[in-house]
């Protein structure tokens, strides 16, 4: 597959932090950072669809395609799976660390950034509450048969309330 380097304005007003093994930056990746939209594409592309997860918005307009908990892959992020850490992270190491897909919010946090964060969350939410976001996620949910194995364990009527699908 051909590798693509992602430019993106968001990248150069989040630039990646030093690495860092310290435990409050080993802390943030109990917590999945979140991609880009063309960062989650590119991570698709590479066969990485099912260690997904999806976290809905609070209004469900829209949802964000994230690194998921261990145990929570190709499902809504759930609170349970919480503790379990980022499917990703691997005897305290990221998987992605240093390739083209690595989630944009676990480059750029660092312990020396307090505050910031939550800066950077806030635009990649809104990177995703797009047309593309918009689309890639429903590509994902086709792909993964999200919504078949959702359809087993919710409702029918919280899925029908869904307004990005």
């Amino acid at each position: 597959m051909k590798i693509k380097n992602i430019q993106h304005p968001l990248r150069k007003k989040f630039p990646p932090s030093e690495p860092c093994n310290c435990s409050i930056c080993r802390s943030y990746c109990i917590r999945p950072g979140w991609w880009l939209v063309e960062e989650a594409r590119l991570a698709i592309q590479n066969g990485l669809a099912n260690r997904m997860m999806l976290e809905v918005s609070p209004d469900k307009t829209f949802a964000v395609l994230a690194p998921s908990f261990k145990g929570n892959e190709g499902m809504f992020a759930m609170q349970i799976f919480s503790k379990n850490y980022c499917t990703f992270f691997n005897n305290g190491l990221c998987d992605l660390f240093g390739k083209d897909y690595q989630p944009l919010e676990c480059r750029f946090v660092h312990h020396n950034r307090k505050g910031q964060g939550i800066i950077c969350h806030t635009a990649i939410e809104k990177d995703w509450n797009t047309i593309a976001g918009k689309k890639l996620v429903k590509e994902w949910v086709q792909l993964t048969n999200f919504l078949e194995k959702a359809s087993q364990l919710f409702p029918k009527e919280l899925l029908g309330n869904l307004k990005f699908l």
